[in-house]
Formats: C-alpha cells, structure tokens, sequence
C-alpha cells in the first residue's frame, strides 16, 4: 500500500523590529511623486511664477529707461524679478499641501497606510518631510530662476543685482522658505480640518483675504496688526531694499517678520499632529 507523504512548508522568521521612519519616508516621496496632480502644480508654480516675474521685469525696465533720473526711486531688482512666486507661489502651493493629506483622508487610503504604518505620528512626520522636501526644492529652483532670468531683462537699468550683492542671497533664499512655509501651514491646517475645500478656503482667508482686511483699518491700528501676518514675512524677507520710513517702521526685522510665520506654522504643525494621533482615520 503506498504511502503519501506530504512536505511541511518552511516555517517564515518571526517578524521582529518596527517598521521605520527610513521606509515611511521613502512611501511618502513615491506618493508624492506618483500623482499626476502633483507633477502638474509644480510645473505651473514653476512656469506661472517664472513668467510673471519676467514680465514686471521688462516692465521695470522700460519704465525705468522713460523715467527722468530726478524722479527714480530705488529699484529693489531682486523683489521685482520674484514678484510672481511672491503673489501667486502661495496660493499655488497650499493647494498641493493641503491635497498631500486630505487626499489620503476623501479617497479611505489612509487606512491603507496605517496598517503599514500603524504609528500615526511618524506616518505625519514623514509626510510633512517628504512634502517640504519637495517644496523646497521646486519653490528654490523656480526663485534662482526667476531672478537670472529677472536680472538678465533689467540690465539696461544697471540696476540688475547679483548674488553676492548685499541681501540678495538671502532674499533668494528667503523667498523659497517663505513659499515651503506657506504648503506646510496649509499641511498642518489640512490636519486639522481634514478637508480640501475647507482647508484652501481657510489659507486663501489668512494669506490673502485678511492681509486686505487689515490695509482698510485705520492707520494706527494697521501698523499694529501688520506685524504679526504671515504675509509680512514674504514682503520683509525678500526685500534687498529696506529703509526705516513708514512702509517699515511697524514691521519687525526681515528675519524676525520671518520668524512671526514660522512660529505660527510650528504651532500648527504640532497642534495637527496632536490630533492626527487622536482621532479616528
């Protein structure tokens, strides 16, 4: 009579050890770098913000070569050169840092990712690492770019900056953390609110709406409260430019303006993370 005989299958290691914020990390760049949406609004921060800029620049310029001498003021080459990612950069990034989280929140993949990833606060981390990564990078390239092409159109001013000229490098690199700041404040009210409409709804409110509100106020109360708006930083920050008349009397220094929306997006950071870890998915 035959005798069947049946193998037993490997026995697998016992999982040890918990998964990491190395891997998490990398998720977060492969989703953030494998959604169409994502390519597209960098592409059009890039180009929109680069072309705007180009634009004033050759504006400047012709007005400046048709303005009598007695009646030029000082030509600040560097903020004209940026002012496209200035105005519209912000509105372009909260966009995409509000969708980096809700995204994930309006389609349930979120659940997806917390059963890799069962620790919400390093899934948070990661998330709003890899996503500063990404603005940083894309906000610094389109900034340099935007000032050579900026400088190159406003050469016949010779009022064209360098680099090395004073406070030039610091407002180039200045611009390209005020625009990551303003995708990680969207981030962390995205945290927050958990939806998209709502979350951008509220950015446009703060970064745009409020700062009109406040110019309508009158005068001794708008120099009161200019101070502490998060888009003071992006007027400070970039500016090479920069005198003790009215315009700037009420403000802080440029990296102290700086600082006033940095603490904010901090605080809201951490407040986001709080409730990521405590509420439900």
């Amino acid at each position: 009579m035959a005798t069947i005989t049946t193998k037993q299958a490997p026995l697998l290691p016992a999982p040890s050890g918990r998964a990491g914020f190395g891997g998490t990390l990398r998720s977060e760049f492969t989703k953030i770098g494998s959604v169409r949406s994502t390519v597209w609004t960098l592409l059009v921060l890039f180009a929109v913000s680069v072309g705007i800029g180009a634009v004033a620049s050759r504006v400047s310029a012709t007005g400046w070569s048709n303005t009598p001498p007695a009646d030029r003021t000082p030509l600040d080459a560097t903020q004209v050169s940026m002012v496209g990612l200035l105005v519209l950069g912000p509105l372009v990034i909260v966009v995409l840092g509000a969708l980096v989280l809700t995204a994930e929140y309006s389609t349930g993949m979120i659940r997806t990712s917390l059963i890799a990833m069962p620790r919400r606060g390093v899934i948070y981390v990661a998330k709003a690492v890899a996503f500063a990564a990404v603005a940083l990078v894309t906000s610094l390239a389109t900034a340099l770019t935007a000032f050579f092409l900026g400088q190159a159109l406003l050469a016949s001013t010779h009022q064209s900056a360098t680099l090395a000229g004073p406070g030039v490098l610091r407002a180039v690199l200045g611009t390209a953390l005020y625009i990551t700041l303003c995708g990680l404040f969207a981030f962390a009210a995205a945290a927050v609110i958990r939806n998209t409409a709502a979350t951008i709804t509220a950015m446009i409110g703060l970064l745009f709406v409020l700062p009109v509100l406040v110019n309508v106020l009158p005068w001794g109360w708008r120099d009161d409260l200019v101070r502490w708006l998060p888009t003071s930083a992006a007027r400070a920050i970039s500016a090479t430019v920069w005198n003790a008349g009215p315009q700037n009397s009420h403000l802080f220094s440029q990296w102290g303006q700086f600082a006033v929306f940095a603490v904010y997006t901090v605080v809201l950071l951490v407040a986001g993370g709080i409730l990521v870890r405590k509420r439900d998915a």
